[in-house]
């Protein structure tokens, strides 16, 4: 017969932290950042604008495009 009775380890009791520790850890993982450098920078900055010009014409294109769609099925003139 299976010994069902083994004690299994309690889970050590974590110390909870003050503000202190809480700045400490935000100051710690500050350190582990990589900043971009200013070329990197105007370079993301760059991509960003782009895809948003983008998107936002493909957007409008296909909202001019199901538009005059509808239009032109339910026969709406404006």
């Amino acid at each position: 017969m299976a010994d069902n009775n083994k004690k299994v380890p309690a889970a050590p009791n974590k110390k909870r932290g003050g503000m202190g520790e809480y700045f400490r850890g935000i100051k710690t993982e500050m350190k582990k950042v990589v900043w971009p450098t200013k070329k990197e920078l105007g370079s993301f900055t760059a991509v960003v604008l782009v895809t948003c010009a983008f998107f936002a014409l493909a957007f409008w294109g296909i909202d001019s495009g199901v538009l005059a769609m509808l239009r032109g099925i339910l026969g709406i003139n404006m």
